[in-house]
């Protein structure tokens, strides 16, 4: 292990550049640039890949996308990829790569500094931080008591009309996948079936129910838990909700990750980056400025996030949410797509 990732993982790293302890000991020229290739949004990323410590024995160049289509790409260039990283907004994806054999095994250095549902199968990628699946609802119209107590009770014709979701969103496909290992592929049919019946209003991504939520448009959507938070908390009506009954398929850590291609002739720069991503500092700037839940134990998360115990979560295995093909083939088949 170089002594750069030994002191962030074992030591910590800071992320200013004026630190004394970040004068380069490399010439800028002649460290390798990393090629990432990000599903994750500028607007979060950006900033903080512009605090990599001046010691980083790395640059890095990003190029942003959609992490399905990053993912297409990544996959068609194969060997000829330009890319080091991918770095993913959803696991899905990354076990796609793994199942596909695209993505270096991580050392057990890198694994180990994080908890065992952050880790992807054979060590293939390792998660950054999490999104925890949730109802926003409009606590104007309703109390936490009248709300579904169940994932699947949501399809209730009680309902209809009231509720909002996105059927296109690489996260419901996350989470729908997770329902087909949990129920089975009939019960999550029938209960996609029963969704559709209650007329909810289609949405292209998880911001724009938050947003109807607390306008008072829809009284329920299905979304991840941060974009609460990015609303302005004057005024703010919409409330985020966890099901009450500990492993509810609704309470679902759904995590951002990255791997680092296979045969990738940077891969020990690579590993550095990675590594500096699970760094103390860079998980707590995912918890404070992106209201994530960190992969790294000892992080606090943000004050305005509730804690979630691992009892709470619905156990599913990473790998599941990569079986996205037939997903979209059933939502392909119902009209949701």
């Amino acid at each position: 292990m170089t002594t750069f990732v030994a002191l962030l993982l074992g030591l910590g790293c800071t992320l200013g550049p004026d630190s004394p302890a970040s004068v380069a000991s490399v010439e800028p020229e002649a460290k390798p640039v990393v090629t990432i290739y990000s599903g994750r949004g500028e607007s979060l990323v950006g900033p903080l890949f512009e605090h990599i410590p001046q010691d980083a024995p790395f640059t890095v160049s990003v190029q942003y996308g959609k992490t399905s289509e990053m993912v297409t790409r990544f996959l068609s260039e194969g060997e000829q990829s330009p890319a080091d990283v991918i770095f993913a907004q959803d696991s899905g994806h990354l076990g796609v790569l793994a199942q596909r054999g695209a993505l270096e095994t991580l050392p057990a250095e890198i694994m180990n500094t994080v908890d065992p549902n952050f880790r992807g199968d054979g060590d293939a990628w390792v998660g950054t931080s999490g999104r925890l699946r949730v109802l926003v609802y409009d606590s104007d119209v309703l109390t936490p008591e009248q709300l579904p107590k169940r994932l699947e009770d949501l399809s209730l014709p009680a309902w209809k009309n009231r509720i909002g979701w996105a059927p296109t969103n690489g996260s419901t496909h996350a989470h729908i996948s997770a329902l087909r290992h949990l129920w089975g592929e009939a019960k999550t049919r029938d209960w996609l079936v029963a969704m559709k019946a209650n007329s909810p209003v289609s949405y292209p991504k998880n911001a724009p129910q938050v947003s109807a939520t607390n306008e008072g448009s829809i009284a329920i959507g299905w979304v991840n838990h941060y974009y609460l938070h990015r609303l302005e908390k004057e005024g703010r009506r919409a409330r985020n909700h966890s099901f009450a009954e500990a492993g509810d398929p609704g309470n679902l850590l759904m995590v951002s990750g990255v791997g680092i291609r296979r045969n990738s002739p940077k891969r020990e720069a690579a590993e550095a980056f990675v590594a500096w991503l699970l760094s103390d500092e860079t998980q707590t700037f995912f918890a404070q400025e992106g209201f994530e839940y960190p992969a790294r134990s000892g992080v606090q998360t943000h004050p305005d996030v509730a804690p979630i115990s691992v009892e709470h979560l619905v156990r599913v295995p990473q790998s599941e949410l990569a079986d996205l093909g037939p997903t979209r083939t059933m939502l392909t088949d119902l009209g949701l797509l």
